[in-house]
């Protein structure tokens, strides 16, 4: 497992989760009491849109945040990651509901898994990370503050990853493939592109340009032991391969030749998710998420510094917010929420640093199945209380 691969894991969701949020919210159904004047309700909605990016992508690149996320450290739970993107996704006047919720998450991880799957080198994992900054950094082109805080982010990226090897870069690329080993949810973009099989499993390629620095396969030569080539024998490489192309700028600024990474919701078309349906995935899923943590004390600690620098936007009274549904119609809303199996939904987390029973209990009941089943790790409520302590502290 590599410690450096956190960062990415984190900026690479993030982007994923505002090329979702842009999308729906430039789609979002003008409310009919607010529609007597269409030029005066077109504009607040785009301001509203511009908003909630904002809010978002500031909350994202907060500073004391970023510190405690670029610190080398394990991949912790997929528990503790959604609660940070459940608070993420509610930094502003949004309000998703669970299903909602739940459905911009299946998008998300999907996406970045088949990025991941699809990267010719281990090392353009990077590029797809620089492709997700290049598209946040144009969200906020028109807002300095905000550009200056993806910036240093952007500064930090490129100082702590390209100087890496390629087998630190091999050894990131499979600890995000263990983090997403048994996520198969179907996605309706990859479906009718024939990318994902009905069973929520990827279809990768035979075909495409080759890895940068390497030959189109096909030949094998025999040496001598002088090195000199004695034969030359074709075989059928059972693909349509091409060579390679250009390397990709590892640079602030440069083409990045690859398109993985790039907002695929652009060219609009309906997205949705479905569940893979068979009972051993759901029985493996189940599994995962109860087996004892030995990290349980560790989870809580990242979970408490990564929670310190989200500072969520309350709305000043009930009507500044609004909803985002991310389903068609509020009644597939509904039907996905009912439907949806209890091991695969969260409810949305807030956490304040205060000393009070009522955190001390949610902290408690969040955290607590990390140190199920005999775990020796604190108990639930010591460990609420560790988590509250690091809290004030920030």
């Amino acid at each position: 497992m590599s410690s450096r691969t956190l960062p990415l894991l984190f900026i690479n969701l993030g982007g994923e989760m505002l090329y979702i949020l842009d999308q729906r919210l430039r789609a979002q159904n003008i409310p009919a009491d607010k529609a007597k004047k269409v030029s005066t309700v077109a504009a607040w909605i785009e301001e509203d849109r511009k908003r909630v990016m904002n809010d978002i992508i500031t909350t994202m690149f907060n500073k004391k945040f970023l510190e405690e996320l670029f610190k080398p450290q394990e991949l912790y739970s997929k528990k503790a990651l959604r609660t940070v993107f459940d608070r993420l996704a509610h930094a502003s006047i949004m309000r998703l509901n669970q299903a909602s919720m739940d459905k911009l998450y299946d998008l998300m991880t999907m996406a970045f898994k088949y990025q991941v799957l699809l990267c010719p080198r281990p090392k353009d994992i990077l590029l797809v990370s620089f492709n997700h900054m290049d598209a946040i950094k144009d969200f906020v082109k028109d807002t300095p503050s905000i550009l200056s805080q993806v910036d240093e982010t952007y500064q930090q990226l490129v100082e702590m990853y390209t100087p890496l090897p390629s087998g630190e870069f091999q050894l990131i690329r499979q600890t995000l493939l263990i983090f997403f080993q048994d996520m198969h949810i179907r996605v309706s973009i990859f479906l009718k592109d024939k990318v994902q099989s009905s069973n929520g499993r990827f279809v990768l390629p035979t075909c495409g340009p080759v890895p940068h620095g390497t030959q189109v396969p096909g030949l094998i030569r025999i040496f001598s032991c002088n090195g000199e080539e004695l034969t030359r024998l074709q075989f059928n490489n059972g693909g349509n391969y091409t060579a390679a192309l250009r390397e990709g700028s590892f640079e602030i600024f440069g083409d990045r030749v690859t398109k993985l990474g790039t907002n695929m919701y652009s060219v609009s078309r309906p997205v949705e998710t479905h569940m893979s349906g068979t009972s051993k995935n759901s029985t493996q899923h189940t599994k995962v998420n109860t087996a004892p943590n030995p990290l349980a004390k560790e989870e809580l600690n990242l979970l408490a510094r990564l929670m310190g620098g989200l500072e969520v936007q309350k709305p000043g009274n009930a009507d500044s917010g609004f909803r985002v549904n991310l389903f068609a119609t509020d009644e597939e809303e509904e039907e996905a929420l009912i439907s949806r199996p209890d091991e695969l939904s969260y409810g949305v987390i807030n956490i304040q640093a205060t000393k009070d029973q009522q955190t001390n209990a949610e902290l408690a009941k969040i955290m607590g199945e990390f140190s199920e089943s005999g775990d020796q790790s604190p108990s639930a409520s010591s460990k609420g209380d560790d988590l509250l302590a690091m809290m004030d502290g920030l």
